[in-house]
């Protein structure tokens, strides 16, 4: 293994959006490294009173819908943007606790690519600990866009014992909760190819 393949980047705390705050979750970091292989390396660690956040009963591994509703980890993926106002691709990773994940294709804001299937399947790994959970995702890189440099924004939804729900991410930049915002895909990274 290369040796730049053993350096991790240092954990980036996310911000939750201020229309939904939550005093029982303390803290939301997440990191993101591309390895030799091609693959995006991420990993989430949320952190609050013991007891507090409510993880999905394990499951099967496979794709499923409306993980966003509950307790979820999420990436959204970008390749080099397009100038100005042009349609801009990117697509949707989302993890959840309870080993099952999605992934979909928008050819702009919102604008989903009702065709789009993905060519792989995400690997999940979580951990779960007295005070919250640490989630890794790994993802192939037949999973993601071509190009050399990749354009992430990196989220989390949070559920709470007594069900309310809190959004964490890089950058908010709406009055509302918006992942999908490409102005919040503020983490780049060059990847590296096989």
């Amino acid at each position: 293994m290369p040796e730049t393949d053993l350096i991790r980047p240092r954990p980036i705390a996310l911000l939750c959006h201020p229309a939904a705050p939550c005093a029982a979750v303390g803290t939301v970091e997440a990191s993101a490294h591309c390895i030799a292989a091609g693959r995006l390396e991420l990993t989430y660690r949320v952190r609050g009173a013991p007891g507090a956040i409510r993880l999905p009963s394990p499951l099967p591994p496979g794709p499923a819908d409306d993980l966003w509703r509950h307790t979820c980890c999420e990436v959204f993926v970008m390749a080099m943007p397009p100038p100005g106002d042009s349609p801009a691709p990117y697509l949707e990773f989302n993890f959840s606790p309870s080993g099952q994940w999605a992934a979909y294709a928008f050819t702009d804001y919102r604008a989903r690519d009702a065709t789009f299937t993905p060519a792989g399947a995400p690997r999940i790994d979580l951990q779960t600990v007295p005070d919250g959970f640490r989630l890794n995702a790994s993802l192939g890189p037949e999973l993601l866009p071509p190009g050399r440099r990749l354009h992430l924004g990196l989220s989390v939804v949070v559920e709470t014992s007594h069900g309310e729900k809190s959004y964490w991410a890089l950058a908010h930049c709406a009055a509302q909760a918006d992942f999908h915002l490409r102005q919040s895909f503020t983490l780049t990274l060059n990847r590296k190819q096989p």
